[in-house]
């Protein structure tokens, strides 16, 4: 899709032609004047499909996607799905928090698209590029209608998220789980208030996702924690890493799966810039880090990772188990490249 001709109304709506990505309807562009949605923009959008295929060279333990909504009003500084907005001829820093795409006929498109002779009932991963829990979900109600239709088809299915909002849908996860396979993950990577205000300040606070974590497991669903990102300088250190894993053990969480901060195109960008005007001491210690490319170097990652799990067989609880239904990958593989349209990226 290309914005050059969309104008917006506050309040009302405007219309531009169709491009690529999205059908022939007209895009419609809204802006709310509340305070949950002050200074957000949303594109409503007809998707001509909403099952996306991984690309084949990623190592991702999951092949199909959905994703009902591009860029994220969670704002954090740190997303590596930022890089999927300049598809849009968008920009990828404050747009990217601020100019959300809602893909309005996901759930009736979703329920055709799993009817279809030629799907066969694979394992669908949600949450993947942007969460489908962001504030947007609060008004537009797509996930009810996408987990109706996953769980009347008793497709398997996952999801990641750092949205409180995911309790709304409770009876619909408790109803699907009875039927089929199913995952969530929640995203804690620290439990540093400071650090959360200012990292991921469209998120609801750590405490609260952890809260979250433990009604769904109150209601047996299985549900791991993803400790991502660890940041290096910010949150490394073995009494954050004690903290955190201490206060996810104590959630109810089944797994802890911690993965370290990665910076591709895009991403960098926004979080050395943030980085500058909140730790301006460390943007040296990051150019050398992470001066070999998007990832921190193995034996930093490694540190890390056995730190975190050492901590969790210490609080009873362990890394991600091949065959659970949340298929988390334990840690990146520096071989993946960000990819174009209309193949799906990997996680945050």
């Amino acid at each position: 899709m290309r914005w050059e001709n969309l104008t917006v109304d506050s309040g009302g709506h405007s219309r531009t032609a169709d491009a690529a990505l999205f059908g022939a309807d007209a895009v419609v562009s809204r802006t709310f004047d509340t305070p949950e949605f002050r200074g957000i923009t949303f594109h409503e959008v007809r998707a001509r499909s909403i099952i996306n295929r991984v690309p084949g060279a990623s190592r991702m333990p999951f092949e199909w996607t959905v994703n009902p909504y591009r860029g994220c009003s969670h704002a954090c500084v740190y997303c590596f799905a930022r890089k999927s907005h300049s598809y849009l001829d968008l920009d990828t820093g404050l747009g990217f928090d601020s100019q959300i795409v809602v893909k309005v006929n996901a759930p009736d498109l979703l329920r055709r698209q799993l009817g279809s002779r030629r799907w066969l009932g694979e394992h669908i991963a949600m949450g993947t590029n942007v969460d489908c829990y962001q504030r947007a979900e609060g008004r537009y109600r797509l996930m009810p209608g996408i987990l109706g239709a996953l769980r009347d088809h008793a497709n398997p299915f996952s999801i990641l998220t750092k949205g409180t909002l995911i309790l709304r849908d409770l009876d619909l996860l408790v109803q699907a789980s009875e039927v089929t396979d199913v995952g969530i993950s929640v995203s804690v990577g620290f439990t540093d208030p400071a650090l959360w205000r200012t990292v991921e300040p469209g998120t609801p606070s750590p405490e609260r996702r952890l809260d979250a974590v433990r009604t769904l497991t109150g209601h047996g669903i299985d549900v791991g924690v993803l400790m991502a990102p660890v940041i290096p300088f910010l949150s490394d250190d073995p009494a954050q890493l004690r903290a955190t894993v201490r206060a996810i053990a104590a959630s109810g969480a089944s797994s802890v799966t911690p993965l370290v901060l990665h910076l591709r195109p895009g991403a960098r960008e926004w979080f050395m810039a943030w980085l500058g005007q909140h730790h301006p001491h460390l943007v040296r210690r990051y150019e050398r880090l992470y001066a070999e490319g998007a990832y921190a170097p193995k034996w930093y990652q490694r540190r890390i990772t056995r730190q975190v799990h050492d901590l969790a067989q210490e609080y009873g609880i362990g890394p991600a188990r091949a065959g659970m239904p949340r298929r988390i990958p334990e840690s990146p593989d520096p071989a993946d490249q960000p990819v174009s349209e209309p193949t799906q990226l990997t996680l945050i």
